[in-house]
């Protein structure tokens, strides 16, 4: 056996070590809207100021912003959350170091309280902020949080601002805590789901009860992120991230039966696993409506009519906007109800670039 070689088993045990370890990471997102809701009822009921999330002040000039977007009077009205679910596995990779392997737009129009979800697949090839192109979860892994935002802001023609990242650690918790939430299991999925959940219970050492039947079903904290996890269906990472969101509208869900004594519990339980930009006055305007707030729908960017996968070189396999101005017409219109929506110059030369540089793999396809 050649030295190369065993260096070469070497790297391989080591890389299936990290690969264990980033088995839970994916579904960290799943419980980023209930846990901003959690903040508002923790802060108001508590009053405290020396304790709560991590809290950052992103600098509205670094966030390229088209002008355009913010002269936008059908954008106004709406607050637009980047939500992020991070493969930190240490403290400080949930600042930086760490790719953003889940990542939505929360949108919330604050007149009526309706929140739109879209999920940013994150392997779209995409101007990740610094004129490169690559997979757009690579921002936060360069830049944070704030790179991630820029990214959105400059390639979606977006005015976010304000974001909110979480590490894996907290889901379980927040779904126990709330007595765990319903959701249809089918056939297919039955076969995966206690694969997955013995992959969980052994990254966070405990057991696990075996789903044993298909259905609309209880499921508890570690069989919710196990169905998080199903990737090997028909849809693949674009099915898992309807899975994702999914369970954000079933933690809403059994988050609205609890009373405040719970939710504050819960709130308790994962206030260390939460990085935002929301301070207290950005959570007292968002606590007005706080009753009223409802997921009325749910979505995923590019749409799915307007992409297309492929292999892109050393960059691996990406999800392609095959039009990326189609796209954002697409996302605005969206979220929205913005018909008549022209995208910005950035936008077309961004697309431009994309379709440049992907053309000829999506031709070998």
């Amino acid at each position: 056996m050649t030295e190369n070689t065993i260096h070469e088993k070497k790297v391989s045990a080591k890389e299936r070590e990290a690969r264990k370890k980033r088995k839970i990471i994916v579904f960290a997102v799943e419980i980023v809207v209930i846990l901003v809701m959690l903040a508002i009822l923790y802060i108001v009921m508590t009053q405290v100021n020396d304790e709560g999330p991590k809290v950052t002040v992103l600098e509205t000039e670094n966030l390229e912003i088209p002008d355009a977007v913010v002269e936008n009077e059908t954008m106004k009205g709406y607050m637009n959350i980047a939500l992020f679910g991070v493969d930190a596995r240490t403290d400080d990779q949930i600042y930086k170091g760490s790719r953003s392997d889940s990542m939505m737009i929360a949108s919330i129009n604050l007149d009526t309280g309706d929140i739109k979800l879209v999920s940013v697949y994150r392997d779209t090839y995409l101007n990740i902020g610094t004129d490169s192109y690559i997979k757009c979860n690579h921002a936060y892994f360069y830049g944070g949080a704030e790179q991630a935002v820029k990214m959105l802001n400059m390639n979606l023609d977006m005015d976010i601002t304000n974001f909110v990242t979480v590490s894996y650690s907290g889901l379980r918790d927040v779904i126990d805590g709330l007595g765990g939430i319903y959701i249809e299991v089918d056939e297919v999925e039955l076969q995966h789901i206690n694969n997955y959940q013995m992959d969980i219970a052994e990254v966070l050492n405990c057991d696990y009860e075996p789903v044993t039947e298909p259905g609309y079903q209880l499921l508890d904290g570690i069989q919710a992120s196990a169905y998080c996890r199903i990737r090997y269906t028909a849809g693949d990472d674009f099915k898992r991230a309807t899975r994702q969101r999914e369970v954000i509208k079933a933690i809403e869900e059994q988050a609205k039966k609890a009373d405040l004594a719970t939710l504050t519990k819960v709130f308790n339980s994962a206030i260390d696993d939460i990085y935002t930009s929301l301070d207290k006055d950005d959570i007292m305007e968002l606590i007005k409506n706080i009753a009223n707030y409802r997921i009325v729908d749910e979505g995923g960017f590019p749409e799915e009519s307007m992409r297309t996968t492929a292999n892109i070189g050393a960059k691996g396999s990406s999800v392609i906007p095959m039009d990326l101005e189609a796209n954002v017409v697409w996302l605005h219109q969206f979220l929205f109800d913005d018909t008549d929506y022209e995208v910005t110059d950035s936008v077309r030369e961004y697309g431009q670039k994309i379709k440049e540089d992907t053309t000829p793999y999506i031709n070998k396809n």
